[in-house]
């Protein structure tokens, strides 16, 4: 019986290797001929595979290209960013289902409630600022914001503007794979690690001025009031 399973496995592996060379594999133009023939289907599939494959640790990027590669580049920028919009909110709300609780409990030591003070004073610029740096994961982010204060409106804004442009630059490096050459691609993406990394360091010396500044200066706007 061994014997029998072995050769079957050899056999399977010879008919996949046999077909990896005699069967033709289409190009990058013939998946976007395939998807453009497919009419509403690719869109929707690619929009719903990008939300729910998103909310897993899987890199982002490989379904903005794959948005890029199959729909172009105003249709593929347009589906990328509706299903991270909805991706990035269906994590907020998971991550703080689960883990607010846990958080909130070690509010007390100090490491948790300083990052957590910073992303929730951060507002949307902080999360805007931590979207646009291509090494921090999107994932990981959506988790941190979930359990951290930070509210739904200044997430879901940061996570628009912050998104758009990695989001943009991923769809037409896509596009390109078509044989059109764009280096706009790379000039975004380089552009929002730049942007992301000043306004995290603007927002984090905003908070220790804030902190800094005297009691009186910081309530004197409300005695003015």
């Amino acid at each position: 019986m061994p014997r029998v399973r072995t050769a079957l496995a050899v056999g399977l592996l010879a008919v996949l290797i046999a077909a990896a060379f005699l069967l033709p594999i289409p190009g990058p133009s013939d998946v976007r001929t395939w998807a453009l023939g497919a009419g509403a289907a690719a869109p929707l599939l690619m929009f719903l595979t990008y939300i729910f494959a998103t909310l897993l640790p899987i890199p982002r990027t490989v379904f903005s290209l794959a948005s890029g590669l199959l729909l172009g580049p105003a249709l593929g920028v347009l589906v990328a960013m509706t299903a991270t919009t909805i991706s990035g909110v269906l994590g907020f709300v998971l991550a703080r289902w689960v883990g607010r609780g846990l958080v909130a409990r070690h509010l007390d030591k100090t490491a948790v409630r300083t990052v957590d003070q910073k992303l929730s004073r951060g507002g949307w610029l902080g999360v805007a600022s931590l979207r646009l740096i291509p090494i921090l994961p999107f994932w990981p982010v959506n988790t941190c914001c979930g359990v951290s204060s930070v509210r739904m409106a200044p997430y879901i804004a940061g996570t628009v503007i912050g998104c758009l442009p990695g989001t943009a630059a991923a769809v037409l490096i896509g596009d390109t794979l078509t044989g059109l050459s764009n280096p706009t691609a790379i000039i975004v993406s380089g552009a929002c690690a730049l942007v992301g990394a000043v306004g995290l360091y603007l927002v984090i010396r905003r908070q220790d001025e804030d902190a800094s500044a005297p009691v009186s200066a910081r309530v004197q706007p409300e005695l003015s009031d």
